[in-house]
């Protein structure tokens, strides 16, 4: 088939489908014999070849979105190469729609799917850039609040079960985005073993050192660590809206914190 056999409403139609040149979709239309589908899966599969090939350049830039759905939930962090793409609404759309892909997903970190993968894909051939699913969590079960920072390069979801307000359960979730330092786990119980004994044995060690009698010491080191659950974890930090109280103070009776998941563009 001739160049001039090709329907210019049919070059359109690929190029809206693929967001890729005249010159490219005239080219796969005429090697398909004006079959769209064909010449589509064609140039899907011959550019998707050749950003394959870019895999290795660094992707920094991306934003985070986050979607719930009753009583599940997904946050997903997808990057870029530049900063141009990653603010753009497109962009976004795409994490918008990899987090809801998410949620037919088991729950866990999030592994990408064939669909996922066919509409990553899509805007990777579009763009020319380099762009992943860097990380996603699914969550089931209680309920569900979330934060995205304006220029969505952080956000965070909570899950939680009982009667919280809206305002309160934002508040928590702006308080994971800001606090200093960032919340390792919910609570005491959560955070890794060796970490809490690499703390003890820190502490200990000081307290030993001071020369104070071994009751006094042992108290000294039980401080140390009870200061250090109440710095790292959620529940024991002061809260950043009123730091009168730690977030555990604010929380209404019955209402339990079950998790929180944090992500931040680059980590």
């Amino acid at each position: 088939m001739t160049t001039a056999n090709i329907d210019a409403k049919l070059v359109m139609a690929l190029r809206n489908a693929t967001g890729l040149g005249v010159g490219d979709c005239r080219t796969a239309l005429i090697e398909s014999g004006a079959d769209l589908a064909k010449a589509e899966a064609l140039l899907r599969e011959r550019l998707k070849g050749k950003m394959d090939n870019r895999s290795d350049r660094a992707a920094g830039e991306g934003c985070v979105s986050v979607v719930i759905d009753g009583a599940k939930a997904a946050i997903v962090q997808v990057r870029s190469e530049t900063d141009f793409t990653a603010k753009n609404d497109e962009f976004r759309q795409l994490a918008k729609e990899l987090a809801t892909m998410a949620l037919t997903a088991p729950a866990g970190e999030v592994v990408m799917s064939t669909e996922m993968t066919a509409r990553l894909d899509t805007l990777r051939i579009k763009t020319g850039e380099n762009i992943s699913l860097a990380r996603g969590v699914r969550l089931d079960g209680g309920s569900f609040a979330s934060y995205v920072h304006h220029d969505a390069k952080i956000a965070v979801i909570l899950q939680f079960e009982g009667a919280l307000e809206s305002e309160i359960a934002t508040g928590i979730c702006q308080h994971i985005v800001a606090a200093v330092p960032t919340p390792l786990a919910v609570d005491e119980h959560g955070l890794p073993a060796d970490v809490v004994a690499a703390k003890r044995a820190e502490a200990v060690k000081e307290a030993a050192a001071s020369g104070k009698p071994p009751q006094i010491a042992e108290k000294m080191a039980e401080g140390k660590v009870r200061k250090f659950f109440e710095d790292s974890t959620l529940l024991g930090q002061k809260f950043v809206k009123d730091d009168k109280k730690s977030v555990r103070e604010i929380l209404p009776k019955g209402v339990i914190v079950k998790s929180f998941v944090r992500m931040r563009v680059g980590t």
